[in-house]
């Protein structure tokens, strides 16, 4: 240390910060230690309350973004068909009124599970099989695989001779109304197949007093 008062010169690093200061030297080193030194109240314990209050505030904002992470993703709508598209069909089928949603479902299953195997109006003549089916559960959808016999000229000019599949899928809301797309997997056009097939099923649900 060095006693300023008796006019001892300073060490460079403590002049120059004196200058920039533009305070005594002595008053320099008192400042640049006070700003060292802590504030009391940065060590000064909590009481009961406070810390109470700190860690249920801290507590609250874990739950409420514990409950964000944790909810559930709400079921992604069902696509629209491309713009000018002529192998895609969309529709909407409403129940009767006062069904109830369960009510709704059944019906659709149960004219679903009737179309032929053997096809219908000259298409669908390779079978179908449900793909998958959650109509009763969260997401509420369902998709069927349609397939033509794979005999006909398109088949074999443009499909190596195997059958064209189409996708038929369902997804039923809250009211029982069912969102319906049918749609060809390959090709530009699909003959009127699509429309064909849901020609079929909503003839069948409107002989259950459905809208369709």
């Amino acid at each position: 240390r060095y006693d300023t008062s008796a006019n001892t010169p300073l060490p460079p690093l403590e002049q120059a910060s004196a200058r920039t200061m533009k305070l005594p030297a002595s008053s320099a080193l008192i400042a640049l230690a006070a700003a060292a030194v802590p504030s009391a109240s940065a060590y000064a314990p909590l009481d009961r309350r406070a810390a109470f209050s700190r860690f249920a505030s801290g507590a609250a904002a874990a739950a409420s973004t514990a409950a964000v992470v944790g909810s559930p993703l709400p079921a992604p709508a069902l696509e629209g068909c491309p713009a000018d598209s002529k192998s895609c069909v969309r529709t909407r089928w409403t129940p009767p009124s006062g069904s109830s949603k369960a009510e709704a479902v059944s019906d659709v299953r149960a004219v679903l599970s009737a179309y032929p195997q053997v096809g219908q109006n000259k298409v669908d003549e390779g079978g179908w099989v449900i793909a998958s089916d959650d109509l009763d559960g969260s997401s509420g959808a369902m998709r069927v695989e349609y397939s033509s016999s794979g005999k006909g000229f398109f088949a074999k000019a443009f499909n190596g001779g195997k059958p064209f599949v189409d996708d038929l899928k369902l997804e039923v809301e809250g009211s029982g109304a069912v969102q319906v797309r049918s749609a060809s997997r390959i090709g530009d056009g699909d003959l009127g197949v699509n429309q064909k097939r849901l020609d079929y099923l909503s003839a069948a649900l409107r002989a259950k007093g459905w809208s369709t």
